[in-house]
């Protein structure tokens, strides 16, 4: 079984807590692709100062994952079931050449992209819908309806940044939306495919898989909690 953000906090809690601990993370990331704003619950069985928590859980964790802002929650409180809403952000390296140094952090994509275009055809996704054909895998269970709320594109030099936000996605489906924006916004497909796309629920359908490396799961919302948070190559962290 390959290791996920969860496992690798269970375990570092398991150790803290000299017990099982069982952790509930509000969006699923797939490998490659980046969380800033993850929220996670789980139960601690045993008394923990809570100023100490995040610094003795991140000495267990890999360097890759990090613990901040741990927070007390009643007890029926779900990272998952709670949430109102998910925000993703998506950043594409829009350029002829690839850049090395940025790889991890964005997709890339070579194309002259007309994003005018690209934000018309994103009206079209939003709203609630059956989005199977933009599901790379589908659920075992439950539906595959969900209502996108949002998408926002912008323009930051050579950065295409992509913000979707929902109510909640299906396997792939944003890389799968990013995707298919680029490839109407690069002429290979017609601004008005959207709906179509929708209609033929059918994976094959829609465009390409964006890269991971460019999704980040920005923010999650809940009644009175927001933990949106830029990834680090907007907030000014790692040079664009």
């Amino acid at each position: 079984m390959n290791p996920t953000i969860g496992s690798a906090l269970e375990a570092a809690l398991g150790l803290l807590f000299k017990a099982p601990t069982t952790v509930i993370c509000a969006g699923r990331t797939d490998a490659g692709v980046h969380a800033s704003g993850q929220v996670v619950t789980f139960p601690a069985p045993i008394a923990f100062p809570l100023d100490r928590l995040a610094v003795a859980a991140n000495s267990l964790l890999p360097r890759a994952i990090t613990l901040h802002q741990p927070q007390p929650v009643a007890e029926d409180f779900s990272a998952r079931f709670d949430a109102r809403s998910r925000h993703y952000v998506y950043l594409l390296l829009n350029r002829r050449e690839r850049c090395a140094l940025r790889a991890r952090f964005t997709g890339h994509d070579y194309h002259a992209l007309d994003l005018d275009v690209m934000k018309l055809a994103a009206r079209d996704l939003c709203g609630t819908y059956d989005f199977r054909s933009l599901c790379g895998q589908l659920p075992e269970a439950g539906g595959t309806v969900r209502t996108i709320f949002d998408v926002r594109i912008e323009r930051r030099g050579e950065l295409v940044r992509f913000d979707v936000l929902g109510n909640g996605f299906l396997h792939r489906m944003v890389r799968v939306t990013v995707g298919t924006l680029i490839e109407i916004g690069s002429g290979r497909r017609p601004v008005d495919d959207i709906p179509r796309i929708i209609a033929a629920r059918d994976r094959r359908a829609a465009g390409m898989t964006a890269d991971a490396a460019g999704l980040y799961l920005a923010g999650v919302r809940y009644d009175d909690f927001d933990s949106f948070s830029l990834p680090p190559l907007l907030a000014g962290e790692l040079p664009i």
